[in-house]
């Protein structure tokens, strides 16, 4: 059996893990504020944002131990078991916060959670690298982003709409299902990579590993032959600290919105768990948005003739320049209604930038390190989300999230200094001599 147009399922079951990764995370973030009720009744609006920053916190530091982790798990079993294995995990961690009794019981099944959760995103730069050419891979790189996008407008609405019918422990078991049965098709369908899958056409095996040139750099046709490095030597260029450090500044800002739109919504505007259900999914739209739009900018740019390095630069930089301006904004939105429309702005230019920032291993390395490079860039990304969650916990007492909004326009130019300053040239990597 042939299977035309594999390598677009194989992404798109990619994605659907990433819209269910992220039901699975947000579902504390929107019943927060019924399980503080219940678990915390003698605590003050402050004691709970306190007790919430240290379990998220948690969260995003077993996140960044995950991407270390499961980045050389994906590069040691390959991309088929490592999914398995990630999903799996985190889908039983989600349903243990059913048994949650408080601070202690959530930061383990939180922790559990964040380890295995970790694994989404260097199984996805992996699978990137095996199933597409080079010019194809941002827009891939978008539509997984995408999922995550999506999962964040679904989520706050699916636990809404459980919460008129289903207690918040029953609806972690809900939505800790939904991973299981995502493990059926993707064992079904994902059987191996592009050179052995026995449903793959040789006409798209052809035009995946002839796309894949930027990997081959003798020549010989052969993509897994790249330069692929020591681990040692990896993290001896320049650019692969360009791409650490780049990922270490933008992803702060993306957790520091999933994480803090539901508190921010309910403290600044007094929403309560169904008005933020139903407000708290719109910045995610322009997150789905502009993951798509980075990606296909991106393709149409080199497609046109453009190299990778001018395309990635360009499409970076002006991600991070649609993002700046909306820190400022974000000061005084006015109402609830301007500030999500501001940010899902400001999530559509981290989106366009985050895509092409995701794709730079695999435009440097080879595929059997691309795991590793994307591992230790998450890493850094989560530590350094993990900062700034627990920083935003003590900046933004009192309801002024003023001072966080600030840092996030920083941790922008950072990013885009990375890039310019420690990737003179995004192009595939040559053994030093």
């Amino acid at each position: 059996m042939r299977f035309k147009g594999l390598r677009w399922w194989v992404v798109g079951l990619v994605a659907l893990a990433a819209i269910i990764n992220y039901i699975d995370r947000q579902a504390f973030g929107a019943l927060w504020p019924d399980i503080a009720k219940e678990l915390f009744p003698e605590m003050d609006g402050d004691g709970h944002k306190a007790i919430y920053g240290s379990i998220s916190t948690v969260f995003i530091l077993s996140y960044a131990a995950g991407q270390g982790l499961f980045g050389k798990i994906f590069d040691w079993i390959g991309t088929r078991l490592g999914f398995a294995l990630s999903i799996a995990v985190w889908s039983i961690a989600t349903i243990l916060h059913a048994v949650a009794q408080g601070l202690y019981s959530f930061s383990i099944f939180r922790s559990i959670l964040g380890l295995a959760e970790a694994g989404n995103w260097p199984g996805a730069a992996k699978a990137n690298a095996e199933w597409f050419p080079t010019k194809e891979r941002a827009f891939a790189q978008g539509i997984f982003n995408s999922g995550a996008a999506i999962g964040g407008i679904v989520a706050y609405p699916i636990i809404g709409i459980l919460a008129d019918f289903l207690s918040w422990k029953s609806i972690f078991i809900v939505v800790g299902l939904l991973g299981l049965l995502w493990l059926l098709p993707w064992l079904f369908i994902v059987k191996g990579t592009p050179k052995k899958h026995p449903w793959l056409s040789e006409e798209e095996k052809e035009y995946i590993l002839t796309g894949q040139k930027n990997q081959d750099l003798d020549g010989d046709g052969n993509y897994d032959e790249g330069y692929n490095p020591t681990t040692g030597k990896l993290l001896k260029h320049k650019e692969s600290w360009g791409v650490i450090i780049a990922s270490a500044a933008i992803d702060p800002i993306w957790w520091l919105f999933i994480v803090w739109i539901p508190i921010y919504l309910s403290e600044v505007f007094g929403l309560n768990v169904k008005e933020i259900a139903f407000s708290a999914w719109l910045p995610y739209v322009g997150a789905m948005l502009g993951a798509w739009a980075g990606g296909l900018l991106a393709q149409n740019r080199i497609t046109a003739g453009w190299s990778v390095d001018k395309t990635r630069k360009m499409v970076i930089t002006l991600g991070c320049l649609i993002m700046l301006p909306c820190f400022f904004l974000l000061k005084a939105p006015g109402t609830a209604t301007n500030a999500v429309i501001i940010m899902a702005v400001l999530l559509f230019g981290f989106q366009v930038a985050i895509g092409n920032i995701q794709t730079l291993p695999s435009d440097l390395f080879s595929g059997k390190i691309v795991g590793t490079l994307s591992g230790f860039a998450g890493m850094a990304a989560k530590l350094g989300a993990a900062g700034l969650t627990l920083l935003v916990t003590f900046i933004t007492t009192g309801g002024n999230y003023t001072p966080a909004f600030i840092i996030g326009g920083i941790l922008a130019l950072v990013a885009l200094g990375a890039v310019w300053g420690l990737c003179p040239k995004i192009a595939p990597l040559k053994p030093r001599q």
